[in-house]
Order: structure tokens, then C-alpha cells, then sequence
């Protein structure tokens, strides 16, 4: 399946690319901060999901006590975490382009805000617990709790306050207000954008469990 990656590479993200910053017609109110759309929403999606992900290896560490499916939680954690700072920089962007500024206190940027602030302190735990079996344990129940807020701060908080941020996908009459062209160029690069965590998923598990493994043989020859 390694012709998957490059055609991923070479022909589906350049597809993208063009379809987003090139073909796409623009949004009449938004003029040319529209193309920020086709990335500041996939990466959004991409840190939800990311942080899913990675509450429910914390469940299977409690459940399972499998340390490998605690390290695969921090790998999507940092997966989420990277993903929030992108969407937080090109909402930003399209801040600094619509409203004039790059920060506004909007409830969406205040929310994207608490949710990066929460994470971080997922790796602050993470980095202040020496044993093993207590970081873990501490960690996957922080992982748990904080995953509790995502939909909180990403899909409730935004809708209740009065905003400046455009209609979501979906508004709140529940209907998807774009036009055809736009509706599908938008579903590729979600596509697209998922395909690409699909491989940063895995790189991203494997470097944890390759960094592990080689810190524990380090500690077994100190040991000797």
C-alpha cells in the first residue's frame, strides 16, 4: 500500500492546494480570507479528532493497564495540540484579514484558547509524575476529563454567545449554506486533510513507541 503515499503526496495534496488558494470562487463578505476556510476548518476537525483518539487509548490504558496505549494517548494529544495551534493561527489570520485584528476575544478564539491551555497542562502532568505507572494512570484520567470539554468549548460555548465568526458548516437552522462548488471543494480538503493525519497517526505512535524503547534500554544498561 505504499503507492498510497505517493499518490497522497504527489497528486491528491497538490490537487488541493489549487482547488483551495486557485479555483475556488470566493465568498461574497469574505472575499479572499474565504480560501483560509478549506484549512482552518479540516485542522479544527483534525484536533477533535485527534484528542478523541486520544481519550480512548487512555480508557484502554485503565482498562487494560497497557502502557503502549498510554504512549499512543500522548502521541495523539500532541497530534491535538499541534492541530489546535493551527487552527487557532489561521483563525487568526482570517481575523486579521476580516476584522482587522488578529485577536479579538471572540467566543471561538477564547474557546480554542482554554481547550490549548487544558492540553498543555495534560503534558505539564505528564512531565511532573517520575514513576511510570502513576503518570500513566494520572494521565489517562486527566486525558478522560479534559476530552469532556472539547464539545463543550468547541460546539456549545461558540453557539450561546454572540459572536463574530461567520455560520458554522452547519447553522444553527440546521442546513449547510454554500454553493455546490465550494460544498465540494471544502468535502475534498476535509477528506485530504484526514488522509494526512491517517500517516501523521501513525508516524507519530510509532516515534513515541521508538523513543520508549530505546529510553528503556538505555535504563537497562545504566542498570548493568
Amino acid at each position: 500500500m505504499k503507492y498510497l503515499k505517493y499518490i497522497f503526496i504527489f497528486i491528491v495534496l497538490p490537487i488541493q492546494i489549487y482547488l483551495a488558494i486557485w479555483y475556488t470562487p470566493v465568498v461574497k463578505g469574505l472575499g479572499e480570507s474565504t480560501r483560509v476556510f478549506y484549512y482552518h476548518v479540516p485542522v479544527a476537525w483534525l484536533a477533535v479528532l485527534s484528542f478523541l483518539i486520544s481519550a480512548i487509548y487512555s480508557a484502554q490504558f485503565l482498562r487494560k493497564r497497557d502502557f503502549k496505549a498510554d504512549l499512543k494517548a500522548e502521541a495523539n494529544a500532541r497530534l491535538g495540540l499541534l492541530f489546535s495551534v493551527l487552527a487557532t493561527v489561521s483563525g487568526s489570520l482570517w481575523a486579521k484579514i476580516t476584522w482587522g485584528d488578529l485577536w479579538n476575544w471572540d467566543p471561538r478564539e477564547t474557546s480554542i484558547l482554554i481547550l490549548l491551555i487544558i492540553y498543555l497542562a495534560y503534558f505539564t502532568l505528564r512531565s511532573s509524575v517520575e514513576d511510570e505507572d502513576r503518570k500513566a494512570t494520572l494521565s489517562a484520567v486527566y486525558s478522560l476529563a479534559a476530552f469532556a470539554t472539547v464539545p463543550l468549548l468547541i460546539f456549545v460555548i461558540p453557539r450561546v454567545y454572540e459572536s463574530l465568526h461567520p455560520d458554522p458548516i452547519l447553522n444553527e437552522r440546521g442546513k449547510v449554506e454554500m454553493s455546490s462548488t465550494i460544498r465540494w471543494i471544502f468535502l475534498f480538503s476535509m477528506i485530504t486533510f484526514t488522509w494526512l493525519f491517517v500517516y501523521l497517526k501513525k508516524y507519530q505512535e510509532e516515534l513515541m513507541l521508538l523513543k520508549n524503547r530505546k529510553r528503556n534500554l538505555i535504563l537497562e544498561k545504566l542498570k548493568k
